[in-house]
């Protein structure tokens, strides 16, 4: 939200009122609180009649400090998210000869009394960043007020007060994250409304709108408020961000680092860590698509086709219609065309597949639950009492509404009886078209409930899960959430359509939602809307199958391999390009499954870019077409037909992991590749454990487990691995350089394992040792 004409003027109609110097300062416990007027007082008379704006600075952890401003505090608080602090913070705050400071780990914020307002952050001698003059303020705005108030500017009430702060912005530092975005990888020079929208993956609208950026200068911020943060970076004040929220109030969070891993680490402990998902849910997903005809014939066809091609299946998800129209969610089976839900689950289950049916909180009118919910109270009312109806999506339906617990237990039990029923994950949709003209049962701000819905319908189905089956083993598949929403993955990127422009712009918003605390993420394999052309398909395949998490699905078309191309004898038809990709994941389990953990012991996503990698790397600032998958393998897509790439690989010799090419890195290259390969390269120094189960991703990971080791050129090179297995376990191997060869040593297993060369060479265990001359 702009409020300023130009770098002197306010917009009409604005009244910006900035904190102008620092009267006074006051340490407390761990606090530090300064009085800031909003007018230089040059005499008595000059402190009366104008506003004060109080500034705490305290530290909810190490390394993080709190910053809230507040223009009048008798107004109620609104609601915010909830944060994990543990209560080990040891700030310090101290007040001398007018400089005030608060130290948090090795971050500093200093403030100074006197006719200059700057609020600055150190790490040592290092400014991290600051708010100098006029970065700081209290905006009186008319109703009539010439400002855009981004997607809430036909609200009846236009607020009349704002807050906004400012932080510099340095030269070359360069800002990423707020949520899955679907434009721009770096967020330089755009306006970002943190407001959730149904708006597809080709607009500026976003599913997933996270209040928190980092930047390429150690650091990160964090406004905790989950209304509309409106965020101008560099777009109003080019050498600054700044961000605004309506009200009284505004807190953020500065997170040193100083590196982006430490960042993600610091943000998740506040927001919450990712859950771990369990080893089947990496494999490959596979739908109904959403207005296909389908029924338990055309599933079973579908499921028998993937086996009789040899393509490893692990789920099967049945999109809306596994319900009868009209009646979503009734959560009940539509006996039309499933009149033996339990005997087909028990079937499935027998076939080694899990299910995963669509659900949203959505309530049709026709739908026997509408009747349920709200003769009990349990949907989301309107200022009269009546229940908050509309015709969009499904014809007059309501909304659970979770902020009532009995709401929410309610709709929990619907669920609770399909899981028991047999039913292993929910694709959790919508949760974006949240009215702000409606009254919540706990009195939560319906401006700020509009973003934090998701969340909590997420948490509701993720905790039914978690009861249900136990940690680990709750999966979803979601498209909307807000900040915190990481703990209860996965997430997929929603209405993408098919094309390679959409398909490039997917894993942008994959790049953005990985640098915003997400440590999983899919996206709809061939694209959602249309009907992709072979070459589409079958790129957009193997991109898919090394994400995390892999799902074909569409809107009104089957999305199996063999609709585009099935040649037996051709390895660039669709059905041997899936076959491919599917089988390569699969060994790359135990891998996978290790990088899983990690995110969740640490908030370090599966899909990395390459920033979190190569944070010292100046090449890879703006790099946002490649990225790693786990912390060893650079993936880069494909998205011609010609099969033309180009991609960055940083310092030191790369192999490949295809064709075991050892590749010189330190510079851009041009690749051109079949539709059974694309640029993946193993890192200097890495080690991937590659299982040896092609069939299915949750196998004993150990069974004729290969280490494939590339460990560069270093001579001295060593590392140690701990391999996970899907039942929690692991097992640590430690690999290293001997003379010309490598040696690898284990004490938790003796043989089975092996050790291979990128040049294909492999040695077979013997009592814990493999040796590869």
């Amino acid at each position: 939200m702009k409020f300023t004409d130009g770098f002197w003027h306010a917009r009409p109609g604005v009244g910006l009122h900035y904190a102008r110097e620092v009267d006074r300062i006051v340490a407390g416990d761990g606090t530090l609180t300064a009085i800031a007027p909003t007018k230089t007082i040059t005499t008595r008379g000059a402190t009366l009649n104008q506003p004060v704006l109080t500034t705490v600075l305290s530290a909810p952890m190490d390394n993080v400090i709190t910053v809230r401003v507040t223009h009048h505090k008798g107004r109620p608080d609104p609601r915010r998210f909830d944060l994990d602090v543990a209560g080990d913070a040891r700030p310090t705050a101290t007040v001398e000869d007018g400089h005030g400071q608060l130290t948090s780990g090795a971050l500093t914020a200093h403030l100074d009394v006197g006719t200059s307002f700057e609020l600055r952050f150190q790490a040592g001698d290092q400014v991290v960043t600051r708010s100098a003059a006029k970065s700081m303020a209290w905006a009186s705005v008319a109703p009539d007020a010439a400002i855009d108030r981004g997607p809430i500017q036909l609200r009846t009430a236009p607020a009349t007060g704002y807050m906004l702060a400012q932080l510099d912005l340095g030269v070359g530092e360069v800002v990423y994250g707020l949520g899955e975005r679907f434009g721009p990888y770096a967020k330089n020079g755009q306006a970002v409304d943190i407001w959730n929208e149904d708006g597809g993956t080709s607009s500026e609208q976003a599913y997933k709108n996270i209040p928190f950026y980092l930047t390429n200068r150690g650091y990160g911020v964090f406004v905790n408020d989950p209304g509309h943060v409106s965020f101008e970076v560099g777009s109003e004040a080019v050498e600054r961000v700044q961000f605004s929220v309506e009200g009284e109030t505004l807190e953020y969070h500065v997170i040193y680092g100083p590196d982006p891993k430490t960042i993600l680490e610091r943000y998740t402990a506040l927001t919450g860590r990712p859950a771990e998902v369990p080893a089947w849910s990496y494999g490959l997903w596979l739908t109904t698509s959403f207005t296909t005809d389908y029924d338990e014939a055309t599933v079973n066809s579908f499921i028998d086709g993937m086996a009789e091609r040899d393509i490893p299946l692990s789920v099967f998800h049945f999109d809306c219609f596994w319900m009868r129209d009209f009646n979503w969610c009734d959560l009940e089976w539509d006996p039309r065309v499933f009149p033996d839900p339990d005997g087909m689950l028990e079937r499935m289950h027998a076939r080694g597949l899990r299910v995963c049916v669509w659900i949203n909180p959505y309530i049709a009118q026709q739908s026997p639950l509408f009747d349920e919910g709200m003769a009990a109270g349990y949907l989301v009312k309107r200022a009269d009492g009546s229940v908050w109806q509309w015709d969009r999506w499904q014809a007059g339906m309501g909304l659970v509404d979770f902020t009532s617990p009995e709401a929410t237990a309610w709709f929990k039990d619907k669920l609770r009886a399909l899981v028991r029923q047999g039913v292993d994950s929910f694709k959790t949709d919508f949760g974006e078209r949240i009215p702000v003209d409606v009254v919540w049962a706990d009195g939560s701000d319906p401006l700020r409930m509009h973003n934090l819905y998701a969340h909590l319908y997420n948490q509701a189905v993720h905790e039914v899960l978690v009861e249900e089956r136990g940690e680990g083993e709750a999966v979803l598949f979601a498209r909307s959430a807000s900040a915190g929403g990481q703990q209860f993955p996965v997430h997929w990127g929603g209405d993408s359509t098919a094309s390679y422009a959409s398909m490039a712009e997917t894993l942008r918003g994959g790049l953005s939602l990985a640098l915003s605390g997400f440590g999983y993420w899919s996206h709809d394999i061939g694209g959602f809307e249309g009907v992709p052309d072979a070459a589409v398909f079958k790129r957009w395949t193997a991109f898919g199958l090394l994400s995390s998490h892999s799902r074909m699905h569409g809107s009104d078309s089957y999305r199996v391999p063999w609709m585009f191309g099935e040649d037996e004898a051709d390895p660039q038809s669709a059905v041997s390009v899936a076959r491919r990709f599917a089988r390569l994941k699969n060994r790359l389990m135990p891998y996978l499954l290790g990088a899983g953990r990690e995110a969740h012991a640490t908030g370090t996503p599966v899909m990395r870019p390459m920033l979190l990698e190569f944070p010292g790397d100046p090449s890879v600032t703006y790099v946002d077409r490649q990225y790693m998958l786990g912390g060893d393998l650079l993936v880069a897509p494909v998205f011609s037909t010609e099969g033309d790439v180009e991609l960055y690989l940083p310092e030191g010799r790369w192999a490949s992991l295809l064709t075991g090419e050892l590749v010189d890195g330190g510079g851009w290259r041009r690749e051109r590749h079949e539709f059974d390969s694309l640029p993946v390269y193993l890192r200097p120094g890495a080690v991937v454990p590659l299982g040896a189960q092609e069939d299915r991703p949750d196998t004993d990971h150990l069974v004729d487990l290969t280490l494939l080791v590339h460990p560069g050129e270093a001579e001295d090179w060593s590392r140690t691995v701990e391999v996970a297995r899907p039942d929690g376990s692991t097992a640590a191997f430690t690999v290293r350089r001997e003379g010309a060869g490598l040696v690898a040593k284990s004490a938790d297993v003796a043989d089975g394992w092996s050790l291979q060369g990128v040049d294909g060479r492999l040695v077979a265990a013997e009592a814990g040792t493999a040796r590869l001359a």
